[in-house]
């Protein structure tokens, strides 16, 4: 089917109330578009007429800039700004005082850069924003703070050149000594200007360009050592007299003390500066250590004393032990601590001052008892003769014997003759008289010592104890070959010594301690040695001496000497038989014998010639003199 479309035209329009609105919207909008470019057109044509002009109503330092050009507000500004001329700042220091202008600190006026400010006002860039600004500044007003520059090196600068009125430098205290003078000088507390504190309370002021009057601040910096004088007391106390060292309770022999004068004194005298921290030190004054020791040091080996044990004898009717000579305590000087008594005494304006020593009491001491000790009567005793002896061998014997006398043999402990003898020198009491040595009878310091040590070793042969070392004379003595007046105790109970090669020793096997004594009769020429102790029940024989292999001596030697006078014939060796003798001891406990495997004691006596001296030009061979006792 076809169908035909008539064309359609649109109906008249009838205006409405909306419509009306929709004109009138068109029309003020046209207004506006038409003010605005009015308005447009008046800003173009202000800011043109203000292009290198300062816009209205901006002002800097009081002054109005409105419409000057950069070079005519420069001139304006430029004597506005008196404030870095001004005296704004004044310095107390005690009664002095300094003015000083925020110019000589570093403060000045950028006017450049405040005219560049003024300038810039509403010229931001911002058409709207500079509109708005360029309104408020001809409206309200713009003040433009002025732009000033501080340059503090100028202040630092002035400050430090203030400060050098009034710097004190920090100064030590002193102590010096010269010889018997003492000098102490004070110290002195550093004072110098604080530049960076009183910079500081500057600055606040400048930034708000005020005045300031103000005191200077300094800072203070002590010595470590402010005042010695308290130590140059000391040290002239001690220099104020002499020093004098004492041994308090001195024993027989010792030194009365020594004195130490001014000088010397001085010369010790030690000044040491001591740290007590980062900031604080003081002296120290005493006498130095090291020279008191090298003073001290050549003391020491003359005030030594060794420990000497106490000596007793044993009281016969009370069964007691009696002191008969007391103990002395080993002594040794304690330098160290005589140093520190020294320095202790002084700092307490003493001067005389006691040796400190360090003491050890002996093994024995004043109150052993005889219970004690286990000591309860006579264990041995035994006596040699020597009869016909010099003048000078007695001695030796009694000085000898007496080294001896009053002595305590520990239990268990070897005894030994040498070690109790000591040093035998003309100084220690000895003469010369007859030894043998060398293969000779000559004369020598401590001939007849052997006498006394035969006597002990017969006292601990008869008494039962263990013979640890014995050695036999060379030959035959006659004096070691008597017995009891009447007797005759014949050879092989001999004992030499010679130190310190050829000792006598034995041992005290016995539980308890052993007291010897020692009695020595020139009148009676003898010597007796006792044993006390307690007996441990055991009987002692000895059998009389078997003489084996006897050798006659040689005929007699004679020797010219040229120091004796002609015609002169000396008798220096003597002659005696040799033979080889052995001794045996049987000790019996309870009927049982105890000593089965101990050695007999075994002698080789060597023949023994006499010799003869004789003076230069004696005619003829001497005849043979009398072969006397001889005598080492």
């Amino acid at each position: 089917m076809q169908s035909d479309l008539a064309p359609t035209f649109p109906r008249a329009h009838t205006p409405t109330l909306f419509t009306w609105l929709i004109r009138f919207a068109y029309t003020s909008a046209s207004m506006a578009v038409i003010f605005a470019s009015l308005g447009v057109i008046g800003a173009a044509a202000f800011n043109l007429s203000y292009s290198d002009r300062i816009y209205p109503g901006v002002r800097a330092l009081g002054i109005d800039l409105s419409g000057m050009t950069a070079a005519e507000a420069a001139v304006a500004l430029s004597g506005a700004f008196t404030y870095p001329q001004s005296p704004a700042f004044t310095f107390h220091e005690g009664e002095h005082a300094w003015t000083a202008t925020p110019a000589e600190l570093g403060v000045a006026l950028n006017l450049h850069a405040t005219v560049n400010a003024a300038y810039a006002v509403g010229r931001s860039g911002n058409i709207l924003a500079d509109w708005l600004d360029q309104f408020e500044a001809w409206y309200f007003g713009w003040q433009i703070a002025p732009v000033v520059t501080y340059d503090e090196s100028h202040t630092l600068a002035y400050l430090k050149q203030l400060g050098e009125v009034f710097f004190q430098p920090t100064r030590e205290a002193s102590l010096v000594a010269e010889g018997a003078k003492v000098t102490a000088t004070p110290g002195q507390i550093g004072r110098q200007l604080d530049v960076i504190a009183t910079a500081t309370v500057l600055r606040a002021s400048i930034m708000r360009l005020a005045p300031a009057d103000m005191s200077l601040q300094y800072a203070e910096t002590p010595p470590l050592v402010l005042d010695a004088s308290a130590q140059a007391a000391a040290a002239e106390a001690i220099l104020r007299q002499p020093l004098v060292l004492a041994v308090a309770n001195p024993a027989p022999g010792d030194p009365t003390g020594w004195t130490i004068d001014q000088e010397a004194l001085g010369a010790m005298l030690h000044i040491r500066r001591v740290e007590d921290g980062p900031n604080a030190a003081h002296f120290e004054v005493g006498l130095d250590a090291g020279a008191l020791r090298a003073f001290l040091e050549p003391l020491a080996p003359p005030l030594e004393r060794k420990a000497q044990d106490a000596r007793f004898i044993f009281n016969d009717d009370t069964r007691q032990l009696e002191v008969i000579e007391r103990a002395v305590d080993e002594r040794r000087l304690d330098i160290e601590a005589t140093i520190a008594a020294i320095h202790d005494s002084l700092a307490k304006d003493v001067h005389t001052v006691s040796l400190t020593f360090q003491t050890k009491p002996p093994q024995i001491t004043d109150d052993m008892t005889a219970e004690r000790l286990g000591i309860t009567g006579l264990v041995s005793e035994q006596s040699t003769y020597f009869a016909g002896s010099s003048a000078e061998r007695i001695n030796n014997i009694k000085v000898a014997g007496a080294r001896f006398h009053g002595l305590l043999v520990p239990p268990n402990a070897t005894f030994s003759f040498n070690e109790h003898l000591g040093d035998v020198s003309l100084d220690t009491g000895f003469a010369e008289a007859l030894i043998i040595y060398g293969g000779r009878t000559i004369r020598g310091v401590g001939g007849g010592v052997c006498q006394v040590s035969t006597t002990l070793f017969r006292a601990a042969y008869f008494g039962g104890y263990p013979i640890v070392e014995r050695n036999s004379h060379a030959y035959r003595v006659g004096y070691y070959e008597r017995g009891d007046p009447g007797k005759w105790s014949g050879p092989g109970l001999d004992a030499t010594v010679f130190a310190p090669l050829v000792d006598l020793k034995f041992q005290n096997d016995s539980p308890h301690w052993l007291l010897m004594e020692v009695y020595v009769s020139p009148t009676a020429g003898r010597i007796t040695w006792k044993f006390y102790s307690t007996s441990d029940g055991g009987q002692v024989s000895v059998a009389p001496p078997l003489v084996e292999n006897f050798v006659p001596h040689p005929d007699p030697l004679y020797e010219e000497d040229p120091e004796l006078p002609a015609g002169t014939v000396k008798q220096v060796d003597y002659a005696a038989d040799g033979a080889d003798v052995t001794v045996y001891r049987a000790i019996t406990r309870d009927g049982q014998q105890i000593n089965a495997g101990e050695k007999p004691i075994r002698t080789h006596y060597q023949p023994w010639r006499a010799i003869y001296h004789y003076g230069p030009g004696t005619e003829g061979m001497p005849p043979p003199a009398p072969t006397p006792t001889p005598t080492p």
